[in-house]
């Protein structure tokens, strides 16, 4: 079901006022700039374990005037793939929330990463001046889709069929710079085409969490920090899907005593840490009655699940769930530090994670068995495709079948 609300795309801007979301400013944009002319009429609403067809004009309608994303593609494209979505309209009210944090000014120069429907390009003319606003999108389809769209309703941005990961450098600097799909790091050609004090704003996704916004400000120097804002899962961009981890190791399967509740690990705050402490380590997880379901799987083929007021269960060479454990004591002793105390520095020699100051970086702990670290923040963005959505795995974990979920762009974490 979709949360729509009653007379269509002004009450919903109405609603998303009433929430704090939309200044003045941008009340009188978003009036404006209706949501449907950018929705294709082909669209799908995101189930539970996948995506539904909206069949009827009446379904079309209820859905672009509800407070929920539209997936306006499938399998990039491609008419025989598996049905998983690979773009979609943001949610409303997360593109109101992206928006915001963008703090846009009269005359600002903004790169939008992920041209997707247009819908966002839209707003931001309305708002600076189509003049002022440069786009990219990979996607020939979808670029071409926005550019229409965009054209039907009265704007012409600039706009460009190209990777995101690289900006659009021959128009830098900019003052402003919104992605609108997830980065598992921030590509550091970005931070070099922002103006001194210029803003970026962008959803990143790492293994351990489904997604967080994170605010970086340009000091000049080739670099930019700033903190996290809390959760947006995004699609992520295609170059920095993440690579299909090893079969899991069946052959050591072992059950473990768990003394975390798996619903203390949900959340925001414990996630940007623990993502931190345990490098290419993947957590998912479903609500159960009374409780909830956790899953661990890394690159190298060991996994782990718990449930709540259940036994873990343990497969491969590494104690994940132990492990797992461990950085949740870590994390209890510095007080559960929430989202917002966590913030990134961005250079030209990576990226770090930090507590409350960027001198105080979170380091990788190291890996079982090597006294090495691994830090995901310093490797190159690997290609591979779109992860399956799956419902809830069997328990005790079945590694060959589960896998993470490919979040829902615009849904909040």
């Amino acid at each position: 079901m979709t949360s729509a609300q009653p007379g269509g795309h002004a009450a919903l801007v109405e609603a998303l006022h009433g929430r704090g979301l939309l200044d003045e400013p941008w009340r009188a944009v978003w009036h404006a700039v209706p949501r449907d002319p950018f929705i294709p009429r082909r669209a799908w609403r995101q189930g539970p374990t996948a995506c539904e067809p909206l069949t009827t004009e009446a379904e079309w309608l209820a859905l672009v005037h509800s407070d929920e994303p539209v997936v306006i593609q499938l399998d990039d494209g491609r008419p025989d793939g598996p049905g998983i979505a690979t773009s979609s309209n943001s949610q409303p009210s997360m593109v109101a929330r992206m928006l915001r944090l963008l703090l846009v000014d009269d005359g600002h120069r903004v790169l939008e990463i992920g041209t997707a429907s247009g819908y966002v390009s839209a707003l931001l003319s309305r708002r600076l001046g189509a003049r002022n606003v440069y786009s990219v999108e990979v996607d020939p389809g979808l670029a071409h889709h926005a550019a229409a769209a965009l054209r039907a309703a009265g704007y012409e941005p600039h706009l460009a069929c190209t990777d995101g990961e690289e900006g659009w450098p021959a128009h830098a600097p900019f003052d402003r710079i919104l992605a609108t799909c997830a980065l598992r790091t921030v590509p550091h050609a970005l931070v070099r085409q922002l103006h001194p004090g210029g803003v970026l704003v962008a959803p990143l996704t790492r293994d351990f969490w489904s997604g967080a916004v994170v605010r970086l400000t340009a000091d000049g120097t080739g670099s930019a920090a700033g903190r996290f804002q809390g959760g947006a899962s995004y699609m992520p961009m295609r170059s920095h899907r993440p690579v299909d981890p090893l079969p899991v190791d069946r052959t050591s399967h072992r059950v473990t005593g768990a003394r975390v509740d798996p619903r203390e690990l949900l959340t925001l705050g414990f996630a940007l840490y623990a993502g931190t402490r345990l490098p290419d380590v993947r957590m998912w997880h479903a609500d159960r009655d009374g409780g909830a379901e956790v899953w661990l799987r890394d690159p190298d083929g060991c996994a782990a699940s718990a449930a709540t007021g259940e036994a873990a269960h343990e497969y491969g060479v590494r104690d994940l769930w132990q492990e797992v454990e461990r950085v949740r004591e870590e994390y209890v002793a510095l007080g559960s530090p929430e989202a917002r105390d966590f913030g990134l520095t961005v250079t030209a020699h990576g990226q770090q994670v930090w507590l409350h100051h960027p001198e105080r970086v979170v380091d990788p702990a190291p890996v079982p068995g090597s006294g090495s670290k691994r830090d995901p923040a310093r490797a190159p963005a690997t290609q591979s495709r779109a992860v399956a959505t799956v419902g809830h795995a069997p328990r005790p974990l079945s590694p060959q079948e589960a896998t993470c979920p490919t979040p829902t762009s615009g849904s909040p974490a």
